[in-house]
């Protein structure tokens, strides 16, 4: 008989999970899983675990070959969770000798479902699955009127913070009025409502997944729902933002507004409408109806990764939410991979995921072995070889591929690009690396080469090595301190450096031409920015910023020069000081003065 406990370690304090306990042993002849706890019910966008200890047989010499959970069965085998497109990024297991954990980030109310382990060997390749499994609830909190009265026109209610699986009484609660927060910490909250008022309710310590209020006094209460509480998108992309309002009385004005823009406002307690902000000037469209609305921000720039909300007013209220909107992640494509592949079959199905929002109506382009193949789906179902890679793309962003994968081991013919773009000041040096592999054969060459060289090969379809190239000379080196890796690195960088690099290798019976990007290098110059000058009778008192654009690893040390003449004392990336006429400051990075920014010379008087 099961029994009823609820999870107190202080290591999964964080967790909002409540669990139907006593450990279940499946299996038998040696062979079993252990699954503690068997059921849980979680909140949404809590994190949860769930582990198992599993047995086999010891008379032969044996080892584990593979372990996974999994949720779901494709093609008759189980789709291991950290493949799973819908898990992407939230999962992560922790397993010793005979004992593994699941950890799930974020849960999500579709991530209800019954969680199996599964573990291979290598006696025979045999594999066995714990079943039952774990039986996980996800659920959001709602408010329920458990009781009303209106008397003499005045209403009284009793509401409760409900859900849909039992959990545990020692949580607290947070409970809103209107999106503006209320002093109570239990379940339920009793008291007078107004029918202009919405409620909602949150598990404290997650307040950023409250549900949508709900009307207590009448049915037209003040009240604003999100449809997304999160978004991610591509940059150069475009994106859409809902929501749906309800106002108690008519409304004299509505817009979007980001807090994050709040410097750029008249008075930074009142929000203005974003469509007015010069920032969002042409890429800010928003289309309304009664009781909906949508922002479309078009040309996403990462700048724009910020926190968007929905405010209307009417002659008597102002919608003042405390409670967050759609918060707005915009990045570069940031894709892998997922393999799918049944038992001993030598067929496999590809799908290009994106942790991302893709575009709707998106194209796609798959690559083999770095060569450009005609699918344009985010599936690609190929027979595959052991010795090819495969890779994938969004069509009009090319430069931002996956990762290239093996479908069978790890073997493959590849080359992988530890950084995809690297910054870095005129003078000093950077280090270029790639993984690289070839399936079984010995390479026979290998070196890196720069198509933005390609006009001085003998061939432009035949790339050379870089240190063989009169402009590099003398400036560099190849380094492979290890097997499969290789290093390029150049000193003494050049504006005219700027440039992508690429590795290949050659085998007796392959040679690596992929058309994928490599690594672009730039080189950029420093340059002295004036952050503040105040004039005087005779003189400039003047705060200056030595600005590298590319950013600096750790604290780099600066040298700044007057007149040509080095400042002995500055040696951070700020100076402060007197400033005649005639004078000229630069800076350099410490180490590499010879490379100095170009001079400031003009300080304006006012």
């Amino acid at each position: 008989m099961r029994g009823v406990t609820s999870l107190t370690s202080a290591g999964l304090s964080a967790f909002v999970v409540f669990l139907l306990y006593w450990p279940v042993v499946q299996g038998k002849n040696d062979w079993g899983v252990t699954y503690t706890p068997t059921e849980i019910c979680a909140v949404k966008g809590s994190t949860v675990e769930m582990s198992c200890t599993y047995t086999y047989p010891r008379t032969k010499p044996a080892n584990i070959v593979q372990r996974l959970w999994f949720a779901r069965v494709r093609y008759s085998e189980p789709m291991d969770l950290i493949t799973d497109s819908e898990y992407a990024g939230r999962v992560k297991y922790i397993c010793g000798d005979n004992n593994c954990t699941l950890r799930i980030s974020d849960v999500r109310e579709s991530d209800s479902a019954e969680y199996k382990f599964r573990f291979t060997t290598n006696l025979h390749d045999w594999k066995y699955t714990g079943s039952p499994g774990v039986t996980l609830s996800v659920t959001d909190v709602q408010v329920k009127v458990t009781e009303s009265i209106t008397h003499q026109g005045f209403s009284r209610a009793k509401l409760k913070c409900h859900s849909s699986c039992r959990l545990p009484d020692s949580f607290s609660y947070i409970w809103y009025k209107s999106e503006q927060k209320i002093q109570e910490e239990t379940a339920s909250y009793s008291g007078p409502v107004h029918p202009a008022d919405s409620y909602s309710c949150a598990v404290r310590g997650h307040e950023d997944f409250p549900p949508y209020s709900i009307c207590v006094g009448g049915r037209s209460c003040n009240s604003v729902a999100y449809s997304h509480r999160s978004i991610c998108a591509f940059k150069g992309s475009s994106v859409k933002m809902y929501c749906m309002y309800n106002s108690y009385e008519p409304i004299t004005s509505k817009f979007w507004f980001s807090p994050e823009h709040s410097d750029q406002w008249q008075s930074p307690s009142q929000p203005e409408d974003l469509s007015e902000d010069s920032t969002y000037a042409g890429r800010v469209q928003v289309d309304a109806w009664v009781k909906y609305s949508t922002l479309i921000i078009s040309d996403l720039r990462e700048s724009d990764s910020a926190q968007y909300r929905f405010k209307f007013k009417t002659s008597s209220f102002e919608w003042r939410s405390i409670l967050p909107g759609t918060t707005l992640t915009v990045t570069e494509p940031d894709l892998q991979v997922l393999v799918v592949r049944p038992s001993r079959s030598s067929w496999a199905e590809l799908n290009c995921h994106s942790r991302c929002h893709v575009p709707y109506h998106s194209s796609y382009v798959w690559y083999k072995n770095g060569q450009m193949v005609n699918k344009k789906s985010s599936y690609y179902s190929v027979y595959f070889s052991p010795v090819d890679s495969y890779s994938c793309a969004v069509s009009g962003h090319e430069d931002f591929p996956s990762p290239s994968v093996c479908v069978d081991g790890q073997n493959c013919n590849r080359v992988t690009y530890t950084d995809r773009s690297i910054c870095a000041s005129k003078g000093s040096s950077v280090d270029i690396s790639c993984t690289y592999n070839s399936y079984k054969d010995h390479v026979e060459s290998k070196f890196w080469f720069s198509p933005e060289r390609s006009d001085q090969w003998q061939s432009p379809s035949q790339p050379e090595d870089l240190s063989e190239d009169s402009l590099y000379a003398g400036r560099v080196q190849v380094l492979e301190t290890e097997r499969g890796r290789s290093t390029l690195r150049i000193r003494d960088l050049r504006e005219s450096d700027s440039a992508q690099y690429h590795f290949k290798f050659k085998t007796p019976w392959f040679e690596w031409r992929s058309i994928l990007p490599g690594t672009t290098l730039t080189v950029t110059v420093l340059q002295v920015q004036v952050t503040r000058v105040t004039a005087y009778q005779s003189y400039i008192y003047a705060e200056l910023r030595c600005h590298n654009s590319c950013g600096s690893a750790g604290r780099p040390s600066y040298v700044w020069f007057k007149n040509g003449q080095k400042i002995m004392k500055e040696e951070n990336s700020f100076y402060k000081g007197q400033i005649y006429d005639g004078d000229f400051i630069s800076c350099a990075l410490k180490g590499h003065e010879n490379y100095s920014s170009p001079s400031v010379c003009e300080f304006t008087r006012g």
